[in-house]
């Protein structure tokens, strides 16, 4: 981020990139908010940075300089002195509708607010919504393979699994993974639909769906997109911030921590970031490590080894379902969003993965 001191210049060069990607109507919602903040010295004066790492959405840090203006109009603090009001802007990108319902993923993020476990909404525009901006770092790639933030996640994830969320208690993803692979075949050409396997995909999600239906089956309130990018962490207190609700719902717990595995392949920050390195992927070790804090009910108490080593086998299934999942999302991607992301090649890697690790007796 910019030094608050030189924020002026970022402002400028940021108003002829990104100013005309800010609707009016969330100017004007955040002229409103702003105007009721007493200590915002100008409503009209916000600063517009773009943040990145988002592949659904384009996500903004809005920002004032507070401190009460002097009976000449100018700011009684030096600037450089001065502090900040920060929100957050996110402006839904093209096509999500395909993957979810948007006012299904806001009383989520509205319920999520009031269980304590997220930024508050501060309003919304037709394609957007303005929210609390979280006064913490955003986890690094680097993050995921620290063993005390780790533990941190895993205890994390094992809260947000049992929270107590309104409406059906269902099972999603393979009503998901088949409604996907409809919307790519309705997308793709004859060619894609070819060299992605499309076709074979239905009995490769039956088989996959009979191959786990026996295995470790606690369902709970899954992230479904666990990558690092959507935790934060208040490194004074040590706290986590899970955020980013749009894929959320109910399914086995195991698929949730499967799918945070395999995000451990993804940089999205670096200069290739749809290339995805599965030599990260977290070995044995990790894996158990996770699983034996996710089971721990309280600190110091050690998880039935049983327990472990049947959730761990779950994992490893659902593994491939991760891999369909944001394959399809990919090709889907591909042909509605106009955000810079190789969409396609990210979706051939993920299909590689389940080629390669698909068990050779899982019949299809």
């Amino acid at each position: 981020m910019v030094a608050i001191e030189n924020q002026s210049q970022v402002a400028r060069a940021v108003a002829a990139e990104a100013g005309p990607r800010i609707p009016k109507e969330a100017r004007r919602l955040l002229h409103e908010l702003a105007a009721a903040w007493a200590d915002v010295a100008d409503c009209r004066a916000l600063q517009v940075v773009p943040l990145k790492g988002a592949m659904t959405n384009e996500v903004y840090q809005v920002r004032w300089l507070t401190g009460v203006p002097s009976a000449g109009g100018e700011a009684e603090e030096p600037r450089g002195e001065r502090e900040v009001r920060k929100v957050l802007v996110r402006i839904y990108g093209d096509g999500v509708d395909l993957f979810f319902d948007r006012e299904d993923e806001v009383r989520t993020f509205e319920c999520m607010s009031r269980h304590g476990q997220g930024p508050r909404l501060l309003g919304r525009f037709p394609n957007g919504r303005v929210e609390e901006f979280i006064h913490a770092r955003t986890l690094s790639a680097a993050d995921l393979r620290d063993p005390e933030i780790s533990a941190l996640v895993a205890s994390k994830l094992r809260e947000f699994h049992n929270l107590d969320m309104p409406g059906p208690k269902s099972v999603l993803i393979w009503e998901r993974l088949r409604n996907w692979l409809k919307t790519a075949k309705n997308l793709c050409s004859s060619d894609e639909a070819k060299e992605f396997r499309l076709d074979s995909l239905e009995n490769e999600i039956t088989a996959l769906h009979n191959d786990v239906s026996g295995d470790y089956h606690w369902i709970g309130f899954c992230h479904n997109d666990l990558q690092y990018g959507n935790i934060m962490i208040d490194e004074e207190t040590n706290m986590l911030t899970i955020i980013d609700y749009e894929y959320a719902s109910f399914n086995p717990v195991a698929y949730d921590i499967a799918n945070h595995f395999c995000e451990m392949a993804a940089d999205y920050h670096s200069a290739n970031p749809h290339i995805l390195d599965y030599s990260k992927y977290p070995d044995m070790d990790e894996q158990k490590r996770f699983v034996k804090t996710y089971l721990s009910i309280s600190a110091g108490e050690e998880p039935d080894a049983e327990e472990v080593e049947n959730l761990l086998q779950s994992i490893d299934k659902y593994t491939l379902a991760s891999h369909l999942v944001w394959g399809l999302w990919g090709i889907i991607s591909d042909h509605v969003n106009d955000i810079d992301f190789d969409y396609k090649e990210y979706a051939r890697q993920r299909f590689e993965q389940y080629w390669q690790k698909k068990p050779a007796n899982l019949q299809s």
